[in-house]
C-alpha cells in the first residue's frame, strides 16, 4: 500500500536530517521512496518537487559533490539537511512579552497571515510552556487586509514573482493593465498601498488597492529581486496624504443622518440652486473628502438616497460601481454545489500544512509529556480525529530501514499522550517568511495601543523575534500594518473601564443602517478593532441581545450607576469572529467574483462552493437583510444575492433606481 505524501515527505526529511555524509538519489529511491519502477523521469520529478516543498518549509537541502564531479551527475551527488541551520533558536519571553506576542498573533483577521502568525507562536511555545499571562480586559485589535488582492500580493511578494492587475489611474481616470514587481505592502491614511517597480513605466510607483479593478494575477514563471534594505514603512512615511477636497452630494430629505452630520460639522449644508429642495425631495450637501474612490464606495452604498453631483471623477466612480453591480446582479446564475456538510469553507489543508503541524507537534509533546489528547488537539486548533491521524503517521515514520529504534515512538494511553523516541526533532523549525512577517508586523502594529504593554516589552519582543527569524525576518520590512490606536480615545477608555469594573453604560448611538439616533443601556463585553475602526460588543437591553457598536458613532456614553447584568457574564474571552450570530439571522446565498472572494471569510461564510472562474458561492448569515442592497452596491460588481430570491430582486430594483439617477 503506497504511503501518503505527508508520510513520504516526513521520512525524506528525517533521512536528510540524520546523515552527515549525505544520501545519494539511488539510496533515497530505495530506502525512503521504496520505488521499484523503471520510470527514472517520474521519480526525478517527484524528488525535485519534494525537495522544493521542504525548502519552502524552511529547510536548507544541501547538495554535496566530490571533487571533480559535476552537480548534475545523479550517481555521485548527495543530499543532506543540516540540523542546526534549520532550527529555531531558543528564545525566552517574560509574561509581558508573551502578552505582546499573543496579541500580535491574534491581529490578523484573514486566514493567510493569521494562520502563519498562529503557527509562529506555536513554534515559540513548542520548546517550553507558555508563561502565565493575562490579556488586557476585553481588548482585541485586528487587522483586516484589503480583500483577496492582499493575500495574492503577499504570496507573490514573498515568492518574489511579478503580478499584473487592472488599475484605475488617479491622474488620467482610465483603467490600465499594470505589471509590477511587488516590493512592499502597507497601510496609511486608512488605505492599503502596494509599492513596487512598474515594468512598463520603468520606475518605482505606489498603487492604492482600492483602485484595483481586477483580480491580481501572479506571473509564477517569472521572478525579480527587490532592492536591498527596502522598508515599506519608511517609504509610506514619505507619502503625502491626499489633499482635502469638497464633494457636492444630493441627499434624500429626512435620510442619511450620519452623512448630514459630517456635512454640518464642516458647515457643508448648501441650498439647492433655486433656494429650495431639489426635485424629488433632495437636499444638497457639501462633504469633505480626500480619496474619490473611498467616498464613491460609500455614496454608491446609499443607492437612490444619495446622488453625487461633483467633482466629475466622483460621479464617474459612483456610476461605475452601480453599473458593475447592476450588470453582475442581472447575469445568469451559475451552476454550483456545496460540498458535503462540513464546517464553513476554508482553505483545504495540504500535505505541507500537515507536515509543518507534525514538526511542531513532536517538540511540543517532548516538553509537555502526559497531556490529555483533547488538550493537545485544542492547542493546535484541530479535532481529535485529525490529531490521531497525525500521530498514526508519526509512529510509522523514521530512519531508512524501519528498525524499532529508528522509528518515532509515541503512545496515547488513557487519553494522555507520551513520546519516548523523538529522533532529535526536539526543536521547532525556523520561521518561514510568512510567519516572521506576520509576527513582526503585528508587534510593530501594536505601538500606540493603550494599556497593552509598556514600550520596553514591545521593543524586547521585536528584538528577540528579529534575532530568531534571521534572514527571513528582514523580509518583514516589506509589510506594514495600520495604526490601531483608537481615534475616539475617551470613548475607548470609558468602555474599557466599564468592562474591567463590570459596570453598565447609557449609550446614545447613531446607526447609519437604521438611519436613526437611539438611547439604550448596554453591558460592555469586549473592545476590538478592524484596522483603525474600533467596536465594542455589549449586551443591549433595548433589543435584549448581543450587539456591536462603532466607537466613532457614539454620540454620548456615560455610566448609569448600575452594575452589568448576568446576561453578559458568560461572554468572556476573545471572539473568533467580529460579529456574534443570533438565532434570528437570515442565511443568504451570495455569489462572489474572484476579486471579491475574500468577502466569504470577512463575513464568516457557513459554507462555500468554488466556481470555475475562480469565484465562489457562499452562504452567509446576516442579522439585518434590509441593508443587503447597500452591501451589493458597495462592492461594485464583485458580490450579488442569489437567494432568497426576493432579496436578490429587491437589490436589483434598488440598483436600477440608483443607476437611473446617473443615466437618465
Amino acid at each position: 500500500m503506497p504511503v501518503s505524501r505527508t508520510e513520504r515527505l516526513l521520512n525524506l526529511l528525517i533521512a536528510l536530517l540524520n546523515t552527515r555524509y549525505g544520501l545519494g538519489r539511488s539510496e533515497l529511491r530505495d530506502k525512503v521512496y521504496h520505488d521499484t519502477s523503471d520510470n527514472d523521469v517520474a521519480f526525478a520529478r517527484m524528488f525535485e518537487r519534494d525537495k522544493n516543498d521542504l525548502r519552502r518549509m524552511g529547510f536548507e537541502v544541501e547538495t554535496l559533490t566530490d571533487a571533480g564531479w559535476a552537480e548534475d551527475d545523479s550517481t555521485t551527488t548527495r543530499y543532506r539537511i543540516g540540523k542546526e541551520s534549520n532550527r529555531l533558536p531558543e528564545v525566552q519571553f517574560g509574561p509581558e512579552e508573551w502578552t505582546v506576542l499573543l496579541l500580535a498573533s491574534q491581529l490578523w483577521e484573514r486566514a493567510a497571515l493569521g494562520t502563519a502568525a498562529r503557527s509562529a507562536v506555536r513554534k515559540l511555545q513548542s520548546s517550553g510552556s507558555l508563561a502565565a499571562v493575562e490579556l488586557p480586559a476585553g481588548v482585541q485589535p485586528r487587522i483586516k487586509p484589503a480583500g483577496q488582492a492582499f493575500d495574492d500580493l503577499v504570496a507573490a511578494m514573498h515568492a518574489r514573482h511579478p503580478v499584473t492587475f487592472t488599475y484605475l489611474a488617479g491622474s488620467t481616470g482610465r483603467e490600465e493593465v499594470r505589471t509590477v514587481e511587488p516590493w512592499g505592502l502597507g497601510s496609511r491614511f486608512g488605505q492599503w498601498y502596494l509599492m513596487g517597480f512598474d515594468r512598463a513605466r520603468k520606475s518605482v510607483r505606489h498603487f492604492r488597492l482600492s483602485r484595483f479593478t481586477s483580480a491580481v494575477t501572479t506571473l509564477d514563471r517569472d521572478s525579480y529581486s527587490p532592492p536591498a534594505g527596502f522598508n515599506i514603512r519608511e517609504e509610506l512615511d514619505r507619502l503625502p496624504e491626499l489633499p482635502l477636497r469638497t464633494a457636492v452630494v444630493r441627499v434624500r430629505k429626512g435620510r442619511l443622518l450620519a452623512l448630514r452630520r459630517r456635512a454640518e460639522q464642516r458647515g457643508g449644508t448648501a441650498p439647492a440652486a433655486d433656494g429650495a429642495a431639489d426635485d424629488g425631495g433632495y437636499d444638497t450637501l457639501r462633504l469633505p473628502f480626500r480619496d474619490p474612490e473611498v467616498l464613491a464606495e460609500e455614496i454608491a452604498s446609499y443607492g437612490p438616497d444619495a446622488v453625487a453631483v461633483e467633482p466629475e471623477e466622483l460621479v464617474e466612480a459612483v456610476r461605475r460601481r452601480l453599473r458593475a453591480a447592476s450588470e453582475f446582479s442581472a447575469a445568469p446564475k451559475p451552476r454550483y454545489e456545496f460540498p458535503g456538510t462540513g464546517p464553513r469553507g476554508t482553505r483545504k489543508g495540504t500535505s505541507e500544512d500537515q507536515l509543518q503541524r507534525m514538526l511542531q507537534l513532536v517538540p511540543f509533546l517532548v516538553h509537555n509529556q502526559g497531556l490529555r489528547i483533547e488538550e493537545v488537539a485544542a492547542h493546535f486548533g484541530i479535532s481529535r480525529r485529525q490529531l490521531e491521524n497525525d500521530l498514526h503517521i508519526l509512529i510509522c515514520s523514521g530512519l531508512p530501514g524501519g528498525y524499532p529504534d529508528d522509528l518515532l515512538d509515541i503512545q496515547w494511553e488513557d487519553g494522555r499522550v507520551y513520546i519516548s523516541q523523538d529522533l532529535d526533532l526536539t526543536r521547532p523549525v525556523r520561521f518561514t517568511t510568512e510567519e516572521a512577517s506576520a509576527l513582526l508586523t503585528g508587534v510593530e502594529t501594536l505601538r500606540g495601543l493603550p494599556g497593552v504593554a509598556d514600550g520596553g516589552a514591545l521593543e524586547a519582543v521585536a528584538l528577540k523575534l528579529s534575532a530568531a527569524a534571521g534572514d527571513v525576518g528582514r523580509r518583514a520590512a516589506a509589510l506594514s500594518g495600520p495604526t490601531v490606536a483608537p481615534a475616539a480615545m475617551a470613548v475607548h477608555d470609558t468602555v474599557r473601564d466599564a468592562i474591567a469594573g463590570r459596570r453598565q453604560l447609557r449609550l446614545t448611538y447613531l446607526s447609519p443602517q437604521r438611519d436613526s439616533l437611539t438611547v439604550r443601556d448596554v453591558d460592555p463585553i469586549r473592545l476590538y478593532s478592524q484596522d483603525d475602526v474600533w467596536y465594542f460588543e455589549a449586551y443591549c437591553h433595548l433589543v435584549q441581545g448581543i450587539r456591536n457598536f462603532r466607537l466613532d458613532r457614539v454620540e454620548e456614553l456615560v455610566p448609569n450607576g448600575r452594575g452589568a447584568s448576568a446576561a453578559a457574564a458568560g461572554a468572556g474571552g476573545v471572539p473568533e469572529r467580529l460579529f456574534t450570530p443570533n438565532d434570528g439571522d437570515t442565511t443568504v446565498t451570495v455569489q462572489l467574483t474572484r476579486q471579491g472572494r475574500g468577502l466569504a471569510e470577512d463575513y464568516y461564510a457557513e459554507r462555500v462552493a468554488e466556481l470555475p472562474d475562480g469565484g465562489m458561492v457562499a452562504d452567509i448569515r446576516f442579522g439585518n437583510t434590509a441593508w443587503l442592497p447597500m452591501f451589493v452596491a458597495q462592492h461594485g460588481g464583485t458580490a450579488r444575492i442569489l437567494a432568497p430570491t426576493g432579496l436578490g430582486d429587491a437589490a436589483r430594483h434598488w440598483l436600477a433606481d440608483a443607476l437611473a439617477k446617473y443615466e437618465g
